[in-house]
């Protein structure tokens, strides 16, 4: 079979595309120092921008553990009140470069994988955590626990808005003591 100019331009713009959605945006830099044990557990989504995968959800959790093939098990789940259920996704994660870099890679479908950036993280308690995906139409504030001092958010914020993060897209997640255990 022939692949034409057409067809080959189109394959590799996919190509470039699926790659690049591991990368992590321009001018936000991975924590560096991770330790990947000291994250894992249950995180509290604070503030996200939302998207349709999370949209009219509370009450949203991620849950990291490890995986046997030493990549991480990441389960989110959120209630849907519209639905009257919680909806839960699971996916696998694995360092884009370096395990000691907050940098990598998850998927919740397939071999499809999108960036998972830790762009800043208490490293002393690992109580809270900022997310970035593959571009600032991304975004997570995360805690160790369902409520975050508020001027611990307002710094962290302020932080995020500094590096271009869109505010006006942030929804605070309602959490309340509903989450049921793992």
């Amino acid at each position: 079979m022939k692949i034409t100019n057409g067809i080959k331009a189109i394959f590799l713009a996919g190509c470039a595309l699926l790659m690049g959605c591991t990368s992590a945006p321009k001018n936000i830099d991975p924590v560096t120092e991770f330790q990947v044990k000291r994250y894992l557990g249950t995180w509290y989504e604070i503030v996200r921008q939302d998207h349709a995968f999370e949209e009219g959800l509370s009450e949203v959790t991620a849950t990291y553990s490890m995986r046997d093939d030493g990549g991480v098990a990441v389960v989110n789940r959120g209630y849907s009140a519209e639905d009257k259920k919680w909806r839960e996704a699971e996916g696998r994660a694995y360092f884009v470069n370096s395990s000691d870099v907050g940098h990598l890679k998850v998927s919740f479908f397939g071999p499809f994988y999108g960036a998972y950036v830790i762009f800043e993280l208490d490293k002393k308690d690992y109580q809270y955590a900022m997310i970035s995906g593959p571009s600032r139409d991304y975004f997570w504030l995360l805690s160790r626990t369902p409520r975050m001092p508020e001027e611990v958010k307002r710094r962290l914020l302020a932080k995020a808005k500094a590096l271009g993060f869109p505010m006006d897209k942030l929804v605070n997640v309602v959490q309340s003591s509903k989450v049921p255990a793992s």
